[in-house]
């Protein structure tokens, strides 16, 4: 039939040229059970027209043969489209089908190819109430990677899902490895409507300073001798910004600073961040300092070993 002349498609659905293939599809299905041979037994008119919405679903369920036809016109068969005219698989036997939703799954699924082009494997359509094939699973997984950052403030991301543009809100706090429902956005099953579900795993990368404990923060804060030794107030970075800490006199490396509700946030607020202190020394002295150090060693009032000796004595 595609071969004998130009045919407006579209008309032939009954849909706008800027119709996506959703559209094209619940078209064809209401016209096809319409016109289709068993519904009308004997009507010569009713069986052509339904070889016309046929034929002109074939075409426009078609990226490739859609895109010809709408660029050449009447001879886009000739630039490359059916090549023989008639819809492949019509000269069918109608009794072999049990009944008309049998029929249409067939003709979806050759039309389409596995799955209608929707990421389904598999399929069917109910018939009298009851599924017509073992339940099958329609969820999909998909993994999105975020940035620190991005997990710890909340991010938006624009995800492509079955042909579709999908906008995901991923919220503050998440961690690696949480996952993420969208209803509704997972693969489709041809001609029932039916969708599953799409999880989002969720992938968090690390930072080269902060670790995620819990709803803690944690990290290591560099600070010279003499800040351990004497003590003082120095400047710090926060996920909030920078911050000023006091490190006490006389604190031994190792020890853990808290700031409370600086933490990681959760449903329930903010856990606390934690600064463990490390000893940092310069690549090199000054003579200054070499010469600071010789008078601490010459003045110093215990031996930093002996406590140590007598412990370690067998």
């Amino acid at each position: 039939m595609a071969g004998s002349g130009y045919k407006d498609y579209f008309q032939v659905l009954g849909v706008e040229r800027s119709a996506d293939a959703g559209a094209i599809k619940r078209a064809f299905r209401k016209l096809a059970r319409q016109y289709h041979p068993d519904v009308n037994p004997g009507d010569k008119a009713a069986e052509a027209k339904f070889k016309e919405v046929s034929e002109a679903y074939e075409v426009l369920s078609d990226p490739e043969k859609r895109r010809k036809y709408e660029q050449f016109g009447q001879y886009w068969n000739q630039a490359g489209g059916m090549g023989g005219g008639g819809v492949p698989g019509m000269d069918v036997d109608f009794g072999r089908y049990g009944n008309f939703d049998d029929f249409i799954n067939d003709l979806l699924g050759r039309f389409g190819g596995p799955g209608g082009g929707s990421g389904f494997q598999g399929g069917g359509f109910p018939r009298g109430g009851q599924a017509s094939r073992a339940p099958v699973n329609l969820d999909a997984e998909a993994t999105v990677s975020v940035s620190f950052s991005e997990a710890f403030r909340g991010t938006e991301r624009t995800l492509s899902v079955n042909d579709e543009r999908v906008q995901v809100r991923i919220p503050a706090g998440v961690r690696n490895g949480s996952k993420l429902r969208l209803k509704e956005k997972g693969n489709l099953q041809p001609g029932t409507g039916r969708r599953g579900d799409l999880y989002l795993n969720l992938n968090v990368q690390s930072h080269p300073v902060w670790r995620l404990d819990g709803d803690q923060l944690r990290a290591d804060l560099p600070v010279s001798i003499d800040e351990l030794a004497l003590g003082g107030t120095v400047s710090v970075m926060t996920p909030d910004g920078e911050a000023q800490v006091n490190v006490p006199a006389g604190t031994a490396p190792g020890r853990s600073l808290r700031l409370k509700g600086k933490g990681w946030p959760s449903r329930t607020g903010r856990g606390d961040l934690l600064l463990t202190l490390t000893l940092a020394f310069p690549k090199s002295w000054s003579a200054a300092e070499q010469q600071l150090l010789e008078q601490l060693r010459q003045s110093r009032s215990e031996d930093p070993r002996q406590a140590w000796m007598r412990s370690a004595a067998l």
